[in-house]
């Protein structure tokens, strides 16, 4: 494992290339392919900056609401069942903003320039 450049480095310096390099020279379909090639590199960029963030405030919602330990992938599986039992709902203390939490740091990986991602933040910063 080596200290520098990060993985993250790494990933931004291929699509920087990319972006500023080849794609000008790229025609038609293959120009397609490529803007879903550099896509995919800048999603897994922004997935390696926010995902410990994100991931760990997920698990802290989870287990309050839950009242139990586990790892993430756990802890989804049991807020679905008891979703699908209906033991929990819209109702329950907590429920709606896990949801919405979520949801939001999902789309700032995959989304980001999403206009209604884009106005929920405005709100939140108001």
């Amino acid at each position: 494992m080596q200290d520098e450049p990060t993985p993250t480095e790494l990933i931004k310096a291929v699509a920087d290339f990319l972006r500023n390099e080849i794609a000008p020279a790229i025609k038609g379909h293959n120009a397609f392919k490529l803007r879903v090639g550099m896509n995919a590199l800048d999603l897994v960029t922004r997935q390696l900056a926010l995902e410990q963030g994100s991931d760990a405030a997920e698990v802290a919602r989870l287990k309050q609401l839950l009242g139990m330990d586990g790892a993430l992938i756990e802890l989804n599986r049991a807020l679905c069942e008891k979703i699908a039992r209906g033991e929990v709902d819209l109702q329950t203390a907590g429920l709606a903003e896990h949801l919405w939490q979520t949801t939001m740091d999902k789309l700032a990986v995959d989304q980001p320039n999403y206009a209604s991602y884009k106005r929920e933040l405005g709100r939140k910063g108001s």
